[in-house]
C-alpha cells in the first residue's frame, strides 16, 4: 500500500484541490466511470449524479436512488466524495429543499452507498473515496486497499483522505 502526505489549500471542490487533482490524473483511467455526488465536476467521470438540480450533471437523484438504478459489475470507477459529515448531509439536502429525516443523518446513510458501490463495480474496478477517514468501501465488501493520500490543510481545517481501492472478488 502506497500512503502519501500533501499540503494544500481547502476548496469545496474537492477534485480542484493539487495533489487530489494529480492523483485523480494518474488513476482515473476506464470507460465506465461514476460520480454519484458531482457537484458539477465532469472532467473525470463518464456518468454523473447530484442532488441539486441547479448543478450541472446527468442525474439530479438521491446518490444512493441513483446508484440502485445502476446494473451489477457496471463501472470501472466510481468517484465517492460524499458530504463528510452528517451536518453537511443535513446542510446539503437543506440547500435543495427537501426534507432532512433521522434515516439521512445515521451511518446506515453511507453503508447503503457503499453496498451499491460494491455491487455495482466490476471485479478490478477501482473505488476512490474522499473524507476525513480512510475506511473506503472496505474489506468486508472485497476491496483491498492500494494508496492513501492524506491532503492536509493547516491551521483548524481537517485533513482530506483520498482512499483508493481495488475490487478484488464479486
Amino acid at each position: 500500500m502506497k500512503i502519501e502526505r500533501a499540503w494544500a489549500m481547502p476548496n469545496k471542490d474537492t477534485f480542484k484541490i493539487k495533489p487530489i487533482r494529480e492523483l485523480l490524473n494518474e488513476e482515473v483511467k476506464g470507460s465506465i466511470i461514476i460520480d454519484p455526488f458531482s457537484n458539477g465536476e465532469r472532467k473525470y467521470a463518464t456518468e454523473t449524479n447530484d442532488l441539486n438540480p441547479n448543478v450541472d450533471a446527468d442525474h439530479h437523484l438521491d446518490a444512493y436512488d441513483w446508484l440502485k438504478t445502476l446494473p451489477n459489475n457496471y463501472a470501472d470507477i466510481v468517484l465517492y466524495d460524499p458530504p463528510y459529515s452528517l451536518r453537511q448531509v443535513s446542510e446539503s439536502y437543506h440547500n435543495v429543499g427537501r426534507q432532512v429525516t433521522m434515516v439521512d443523518t445515521q451511518s446506515s446513510w453511507r453503508r447503503k452507498h457503499l453496498d451499491e458501490i460494491a455491487r455495482i463495480l466490476k471485479t478490478g474496478g477501482k473505488c476512490i473515496s474522499f473524507g476525513w477517514n480512510s475506511n473506503g468501501v472496505g474489506k468486508k465488501r472485497s476491496f483491498k486497499i492500494f494508496r492513501v493520500l492524506i491532503v492536509a490543510h493547516g491551521g483548524m481545517h481537517n485533513d482530506t483522505i483520498v482512499t483508493c481501492e481495488k475490487k478484488i472478488e464479486s
